[in-house]
Order: C-alpha cells, then sequence, then structure tokens
C-alpha cells in the first residue's frame, strides 16, 4: 500500500472493518487504530470486544470519540498506517454532544488536517443513506451529517470502496 487515504464504507456487518483491518496489515507499517466508539451498553460493549479480540496486539490502539483532527495530527506520520473505525460512530458522539455546534467545528477541523496529512490513511464508515428516510429530526440529520462527510471524504481519498456482503467495490481509485 502506498501513502493512500482509503475510505471504506458499507452497511452494518458488510465486512468494512475486516476490510480495513487486512489493508492495514498488507501495509507491512506499522499501526494505529483510533477507535471512535463509545460502549455505553451491553450490545456495544460486545461489538467493541469483537474488535479488540479480531487486531493483533502489536498495534497501537487510540481511543478518541471526538477530536479526531487532533488524534491524526498527533499519531500520522509516513512511517505508520492510521486506521480509523468508525467515522459515523463518531458522527453519533458529535450529534448527541452537548454543544451543537462542536459537529460542524469537528468536522470541518478533520477534513483540514485530513488534506494536510502524509502516510497511508484507512477510513471507515457506514453508509447510512441507501433506504428510506427516517421519520425522527435526529436520524434524517444523522443521515444527513453522514451523508455529507462522506461526499467531502471521497472528494480527497485517493480510493474509495462499498462493502456489501463482504465483497468490496472499489468506487475510486485502484483495484484491491
Amino acid at each position: 500500500m502506498s501513502a493512500t487515504k482509503t475510505l471504506i464504507l458499507g452497511g452494518v456487518r458488510s465486512g468494512k472493518s475486516r476490510l480495513a483491518e487486512r489493508l492495514a496489515t498488507a501495509s507491512g507499517l506499522p499501526v494505529t487504530y483510533i477507535a471512535t466508539a463509545t460502549a455505553g451498553d451491553d450490545e456495544m460493549r460486545a461489538r467493541v470486544a469483537a474488535h479488540r479480540a479480531r487486531r493483533p496486539d502489536h498495534w497501537q490502539v487510540v481511543e478518541e470519540p471526538l477530536q479526531l483532527a487532533s488524534a491524526l495530527t498527533q499519531h500520522a506520520t509516513e512511517t505508520r498506517c492510521l486506521l480509523i473505525d468508525c467515522l459515523t460512530l463518531w458522527t453519533t458522539n458529535l450529534l448527541i454532544h452537548p454543544d451543537p455546534l462542536r459537529i460542524d467545528i469537528e468536522h470541518s477541523a478533520f477534513l483540514d488536517v485530513l488534506a494536510r496529512v502524509s502516510g497511508p490513511l484507512i477510513l471507515v464508515s457506514n453508509e447510512t443513506n441507501m433506504g428510506i428516510t427516517p421519520l425522527g429530526e435526529l436520524s434524517r440529520r444523522y443521515c444527513d451529517e453522514a451523508g455529507r462527510l462522506h461526499q467531502d471524504l471521497a472528494k480527497v481519498c485517493d480510493q474509495v470502496v462499498l462493502t456489501v456482503a463482504g465483497l468490496p467495490l472499489v468506487l475510486k481509485g485502484k483495484p484491491l
């Protein structure tokens, strides 16, 4: 893997995290895994535990639920592969933050830093906008924010991959 920015999108349990982990391993570089999840209930704790169990022990793990721009600035280098999982969980964390302006501030800061970062970067996010429009205001805002973020990321990423049923479909960039 060269110094590329790869965005991996897919539905829940589509295989996007496994693909990201495979690409990170294939980079041959040390990996820093930035996890955005917060385990607020038993089901989410089980999901986090499954991800932890699958990751190699030698990977550096950084838990950062809000300040991804800061985490990128601190950890991105030419000699490390950075894997961020998951941007829609990050978006959720920002949407429920007490400061309603926080999401715009963090998204802007992240996109700004992303444009300047060097070294391989793999971004994982749930594609949420392929079904019906949700009924609730918060759910619609979540889909809108995720959709805008994905469009912005697709512009600056060298590669965009959609995973469906564990199969990667390259939308932009070189085949896997």
